[in-house]
């Protein structure tokens, strides 16, 4: 034949629409039969297009159903690339078509088929009777086929994955909204609720109430311009929260001064302690240490601890650069894991400053893992009174 069926069988109406893609189908495919259209050949994977063109859409207008049809479609074609630059018709039995749409009903068929030609990703090329065959010659070679041309699908294969990217992309974005929503929403959450029961001053009350302002459920389908405004309002409202807490700390709290931080700075360099499962194996070596706890140093780096417990950064407006900044840090997040002030000053007692920090950021990175953060702290605070407690195997745990 020398031109496919274009007109509808019965009384199936002939539109401009359907003959704008038809001349729109044939141009393209004399285009690339002259040129080879470079990288966009008009061939593609069925299945991997199939993928694509799931999770774009909706920018397309089609439901699953839809898409089951255009599966079991593909399904009929024998080959996994789809070669647009040649009519690729398929002449399934309504019967044997059903079957492959795990049993749909011909007139929901019917309706889904027209979906799909009606977004340009199919065109029906009737028989005289308006039955669906093909005829082979003398070795079996198809000559003419009557059905459905998925031709314009795979012409269509480059927009559908760049829309399919694009999708993609969306997704993610809308992932990172909502995961930096539900943070800002449970750390808010916590500290107010730690600052009311420690009594602390501040307008903890009208914190709760802003709160529970923005705390209102998102749909599955909530736009990104939805969750991005919430965003900024709950990241607005954590930064007031967080630094009324700072406020109501006491000098006691913060315990972080410059000759505090001096004495850990000394004690972690020039001495070069190493520690072997957990013990100083230069302890027999010298003299028993007799500094206060609060004084001892801490054999691990503050850079090896940050790299270990990165959570802990994010609590930090202005970022951690020294001991006194994780001390500072870890003032504010231990009431934020739920960790009493009592539990807390005696693990400092015990530990020291910088160790209590180091274990609370530990604590931090595994808080999914850790069902009672109180109760953990109290027992490696028992350890360290024993002097059986190192914070750098829990370190080496991290890395």
């Amino acid at each position: 034949m020398e031109r496919l069926a274009t007109t509808p069988f019965g009384g199936g109406r002939m539109t401009a629409r359907v003959f704008a893609m038809q001349k729109h189908v044939a141009d393209t495919q004399a285009r690339l039969a002259a040129d080879g259209g470079g990288n966009d050949n008009g061939t593609s994977e069925k299945w991997q297009l199939l993928r694509s063109l799931t999770e774009a859409r909706e920018h397309y207008g089609l439901s699953d159903r839809t898409l089951a049809v255009l599966e079991a479609l593909l399904s009929f074609h024998p080959d996994r690339i789809l070669d647009g630059r040649t009519p690729i018709v398929v002449f399934p039995s309504n019967a044997e078509l059903s079957v492959r749409s795990r049993g749909m009903a011909p007139a929901t068929l019917r309706r889904h088929l027209a979906m799909l030609q009606q977004a340009g990703m199919i065109l029906r090329r009737d028989s005289p009777n308006g039955k669906r065959y093909c005829r082979r010659d003398d070795r079996g070679v198809v000559e003419d086929a009557f059905g459905f041309d998925m031709a314009p699908l795979a012409l269509m294969a480059s927009d559908i994955h760049e829309r399919a990217e694009h999708a993609r992309a969306e997704a993610r974005r809308i992932h990172t909204l909502r995961a930096e929503v539900t943070l800002h929403l449970r750390d808010i959450a916590k500290i107010v609720e730690a600052a009311l029961a420690e009594g602390r001053k501040g307008p903890w009350l009208e914190h709760h109430l802003a709160l529970a302002g923005l705390s209102g459920r998102l749909g599955r389908v909530t736009p990104a311009e939805t969750l991005n405004e919430r965003k900024t309002a709950l990241l607005a409202l954590r930064r007031g929260v967080e630094d009324d807490y700072l406020i109501s700390l006491t000098d006691e709290e913060m315990s972080a001064n410059d000759d505090q931080t001096e004495r850990h700075i000394q004690n972690s360099n020039p001495d070069h302690t190493l520690e072997l499962k957990g013990h100083d194996i230069n302890q027999e070596a010298r003299p028993a240490d007799k500094t206060e706890p609060e004084r001892r140093g801490i054999a691990v780096s503050l850079k090896r601890v940050l790299a270990a417990c990165p959570e802990i950064g994010s609590y930090a407006k202005e970022g951690i650069s020294s001991w006194a900044d994780l001390i500072k840090v870890a003032s504010l997040v231990r009431s934020m894991l739920g960790i009493s002030p009592d539990a807390y000053e005696k693990a400092r007692t015990a530990m020291g400053d910088g160790a209590a920090a180091v274990v609370i950021a530990a604590v931090l990175e595994r808080s999914d893992q850790i069902r009672s953060p109180g109760g953990y702290l109290r027992e490696l605070t028992r350890k360290a009174e024993t002097k059986q407690f190192s914070v750098l195997p829990m370190i080496k745990a991290l890395e």
